[in-house]
């Protein structure tokens, strides 16, 4: 291939990968002669090509156009999968075991008064905790005192008020 023509395919190349993330935002439609104003397209040179090399420029511009297009759909669609699956996973702590050894943390709603079985308990995430276990501590007052419920053994799930050095076992129920 000679200089002459070699030029020109350069440009279009350099031209294709630096627009190629605006190129796979659209539909590209036609071809360069369409796609270029005709100052444009006499400016890359590519009105020095054939028509037979011109055809071949369009379909190599539109196969890599549409394999872009594939590729950054793909990876969007990866990516909203991933996000969807963490929502999922943030959403549902306490519930379903995912494996994640890192505690849910957050702030009591209202009065905490000590530990009893069957007290309700609201973080500011709106998740819901009962206490399972018979644990007790009374005469405790914090309001709206930070919180860490860490996972244990078996789906068990342990709640530690910050400034108190007892902890109860507590199950998610909303």
């Amino acid at each position: 291939m000679s200089l002459r023509l070699l030029r020109p395919l350069c440009l279009a190349f350099v031209l294709c990968t630096v627009a190629l993330p605006a190129l796979a935002q659209r539909v590209v439609e036609g071809d360069l002669q369409t796609q270029m104003s005709h100052e444009e397209f006499k400016a890359a040179g590519l009105d020095k090509l054939s028509a037979a090399e011109l055809a071949t420029l369009n379909h190599w511009l539109q196969g890599k156009v549409e394999a872009a297009t594939t590729q950054a759909v793909a990876a969007v669609r990866e990516e909203a999968r991933e996000e969807g699956r963490q929502e999922v996973i943030v959403k549902n702590r306490g519930f379903f075991d995912f494996g994640s050894n890192e505690p849910v943390t957050g702030v009591l709603q209202g009065e905490f008064r000590g530990f009893g079985k069957g007290r309700i308990y609201t973080l500011d995430n709106g998740q819901v905790w009962e206490q399972t276990d018979a644990t007790s501590l009374s005469g405790v007052r914090r309001t709206s005192p930070k919180v860490s419920i860490s996972p244990g053994m078996m789906g068990v799930w342990y709640m530690k008020v910050e400034g108190v050095n007892t902890q109860a076992k507590v199950r998610r129920t909303k």
